[in-house]
């Protein structure tokens, strides 16, 4: 698995099923929200320092799209 940040190995708690995942974009301006995308098999996926994780993606350059998304005054 090549790796940017935390987030994708067995037994983290970023995983889409982690202990802290979360559905979507949370937190206000204060929050110190530092996200990063990893790769597992042929998928990417972005997650987040607050505990959310994105979708499993084909593509890098969606991944990382759904982590600028994620980011407060993000685009969604």
């Amino acid at each position: 698995m090549l790796s940017d940040g935390p987030g994708g190995g067995p037994g983290d708690p970023h995983a889409p099923d982690g202990p802290h995942a979360s559905p979507g974009p949370c937190g206000g301006a204060g929050d110190p929200h530092r996200t990063s995308t990893a790769e597992q098999g042929a998928f990417a996926f972005a997650s987040c320092t607050c505990g959310w994780t994105g979708p499993a993606r084909r593509a890098r350059s969606r991944a990382r799209a759904d982590a600028d998304a994620h980011l407060p005054g993000g685009a969604g």
